[in-house]
């Protein structure tokens, strides 16, 4: 069953701003460390953090909490699975968010999808709950 379901759209040259005004600042505040390795390798480096962005946005509609209610930024990670595939890592407040929406006897999985095509970068992010057998 769908417990949670959150979407994000942004402006990739409104993250390039950032990176220019902020940089390390910014990155740090904001992205997971395995986030900072994967963006940082990239070509276009701010489509990667946008889409990263978006992610975490998305996710946090999904939890039902935005960012507050003890759910910060680096609470949410996006992460690939050995195929590929993306996921969010969720620790913090936001992993407790999680556990306090998940059902009796549900484990959840977390469906990411992210994309960018210049100028926009956009994330859905849908958290299911399975029976944990």
């Amino acid at each position: 069953m769908i417990i949670g379901l959150g979407s994000d759209l942004i402006d990739i040259r409104r993250i390039e701003r950032t990176l220019e005004r902020h940089g390390e600042r910014f990155v740090h505040r904001v992205f997971t460390e395995i986030e900072r390795a994967k963006s940082d390798r990239r070509h276009e480096r701010a489509a990667s953090y946008a889409k990263r962005f978006a992610a975490k946005e998305a996710c946090a509609k999904a939890l039902g909490t935005g960012l507050s209610r003890g759910v910060f930024w680096r609470d949410m990670g996006v992460v690939n699975l050995p195929g590929g595939k993306p996921t969010m890592q969720l620790t913090g407040g936001a992993a407790a968010r999680l556990e306090a929406i998940m059902p009796p006897g549900h484990k959840a999985l977390v469906h990411v999808t992210i994309t960018d095509d210049f100028p926009l970068a956009q994330a859905f992010v849908i958290i299911e709950a399975v029976a944990d057998v």
